[in-house]
């Protein structure tokens, strides 16, 4: 149970780093950036994969091609989510962009739609709604349209994420060598922006990144040992890995950073359990 632990554990510290990010004045995009130097070392070394088989006729470049642009985009787009939504609205978009892949297995891989899926998707969507809704603040001010734009992009984004993986598993390519090979392109990508930019490195935002790094890959890496751990049970770790997140991500948001819920937001973290719960199979 304690890789399950482990998993949600850095899952929510992601977000909390990043939620720190602006009051400790970190560029974000420095650390993401070292994030997948670390992440791509980690996988290299503790998941073994091999890039080499990628080379094969049959691998999905414009997969991976999307992956390398989509990671480090959408990690931006997590930033700005937790910035300007908190991280208990954070996590639950994350962790709802799960029902993406569940709608593309139907319309995509051809896989059969249940009652109770459909159901699920039902409630998910209108757990989105609740966690999306916005009373009209300030003329003017723009911050109710960044919030909702940064929680769009992190439910659309993670789920697409999530979609692309599965095409490289449907084409014969392990998940492993998936992953170290995108880590490799979303490194070299926001590397190259940063350059462009003629960024100026600073210490901190390095030490940063290697912390961000380390906390990212734990999240994947002790998610994979949880299935492995639990192999009968796979219902158990996909449940408890959502499910924890939403949850520790809404104690450690309202709690230690006194983020604010309105009835309608804290209805959608219920839904968005519910609609978990939902899916879980029989």
């Amino acid at each position: 149970m304690y890789t399950l632990i482990l998993s949600i554990a850095s899952s929510v510290a992601v977000s909390v780093l990043l939620k720190l990010a602006r009051k400790h004045d970190l560029q974000v995009d420095q650390a993401i950036a070292v994030n997948y130097v670390v992440a791509a070392s980690l996988c290299l070394l503790l998941l073994r994969p091999q890039p080499a088989a990628l080379l094969a006729s049959g691998t999905s470049w414009w997969v991976l091609a999307a992956l390398g642009v989509l990671l480090p985009t959408i990690f931006l787009a997590m930033a700005g989510a937790v910035r300007h939504a908190g991280i208990v609205l954070s996590d639950a978009a994350q962790r709802l962009s799960l029902f993406l892949p569940l709608i593309a297995s139907f319309l995509i891989f051809n896989e059969t739609l249940s009652g109770a899926k459909l159901g699920g998707i039902a409630v998910a969507l209108v757990a989105l709604a609740c966690l999306l809704y916005r009373p009209g603040g300030k003329a003017g001010s723009g911050e109710t349209g960044k919030t909702i734009f940064f929680l769009l992009a992190v439910w659309v984004g993670y789920g697409t994420i999530d979609i692309l993986f599965k095409q490289m598993a449907k084409s014969g390519a392990a998940f492993s060598s998936s992953l170290f090979a995108s880590f490799v392109l979303a490194g070299i990508l926001i590397f190259g922006y940063l350059i462009a930019r003629r960024s100026v490195w600073t210490r901190r935002n390095v030490v940063a990144g290697v912390i961000l790094g380390l906390l990212n890959f734990s999240n994947i890496y002790f998610y994979i040992r949880a299935h492995q751990v639990f192999p009968e049970n796979p219902t158990l770790v996909f449940s408890a890995m959502n499910i924890g997140v939403i949850s520790a991500g809404t104690l450690v948001g309202a709690g230690f950073f006194k983020e604010k819920l309105r009835w309608v937001n804290a209805l959608g973290i219920a839904l968005a359990i519910a609609a978990i719960v939902i899916l879980i199979p029989r």
